[in-house]
């Protein structure tokens, strides 16, 4: 099964991001891709809260999902993307996730259940719950996208969700052969931890990880890592677009590889409840 990845360097304007993804469908399309991954912020990346209020809007409003899913539609192509910012109708945000049909329909969404609220040693500092609120439900959905007839089933994370493995492992739980994790990771812990986080994960839950991610320099002034990855259920590296440019990447994924891996190796299987102590 082939799958397209878009590495991109989202700006302040969506209708400009909105050409980006449409552009990035119509070639995943003929390059034979039956899904494309976008990253974390595919819509807007802005950190400057004030400008970007006036964009974030209910998601049956937003011009950039309304955008994606015509160009599913016209294509047929399936498109997991990766997260926008929406209104709840609350005075907060979600960071959400849409997985999108061939027809454009909206299959499942998935909001970002863990907030990056960080200070780094360079200096940048983090609060995505000063705006966002945080999701509360694990999601996966069963799509019809493999060559035989069982559908694929695909798990749904969102950046920072990559550091708790609760989630994952619950996942892997839940049969996942693909997990999405799309990103807009900073280049301090990009550099540390990314390609060892999204390598553990694959191997933990015995699936195909593949995420997409921003890159480079923003209009806001932010830098992102960029090495939008598809690892396999052994931990295998399959694709890196590299960290310095924006750019739609393949990659072919052998579905029977899953399969392989949980029965030589059957972690998932073997799983048992972990007791908890009330010991501090």
């Amino acid at each position: 099964m082939r799958i397209g990845l878009l590495q991109m360097t989202s700006g302040i304007d969506p209708a400009a991001n909105a050409a980006t993804l449409v552009q990035a469908v119509e070639e995943a399309a003929a390059g034979g891709a039956r899904m494309l991954f976008t990253p974390e912020m595919s819509g807007l990346v802005d950190r400057d809260r004030a400008r970007a209020a006036g964009k974030i809007v209910a998601a049956e409003a937003d011009l950039v999902l309304a955008a994606v899913r015509e160009a599913a539609a016209r294509t047929g192509l399936f498109v997991a993307l990766g997260s926008l910012a929406v209104a709840r109708g609350d005075g907060r945000y979600a960071n959400r996730a849409f997985v999108i049909g061939g027809n454009g329909s909206i299959l499942v969404t998935y909001d970002k259940m863990h907030m990056f609220d960080v200070a780094l040693a360079s200096g940048e500092s983090w609060r995505e719950s000063a705006a966002y609120a945080p999701g509360d439900s694990v999601v996966h959905v069963d799509l019809p996208l493999g060559e035989g007839s069982a559908p694929v089933r695909l798990g749904l994370a969102i950046c920072y969700d990559i550091r708790f493995p609760a989630l994952f492992d619950e996942l892997g739980r839940r049969g996942c052969d693909i997990i999405a994790i799309p990103a807009a990771f900073t280049r301090p812990t990009g550099a540390a931890h990314w390609h060892v986080l999204q390598r553990a994960r694959a191997i933990e839950a015995s699936a195909f990880v593949v995420s997409a991610a921003q890159v480079g320099r923003h209009e806001d002034g932010r830098e992102t890592y960029g090495h939008s990855l598809v690892v396999d259920p052994w931990g295998q590296v399959l694709l890196d677009l590299g960290g310095e440019k924006a750019r739609l990447g393949f990659a072919d994924l052998d579905l029977g590889r899953i399969g392989e891996v949980r029965r030589q190796l059957p972690s998932l299987a073997n799983r048992r409840a972990i007791p908890r102590s009330d010991a501090v």
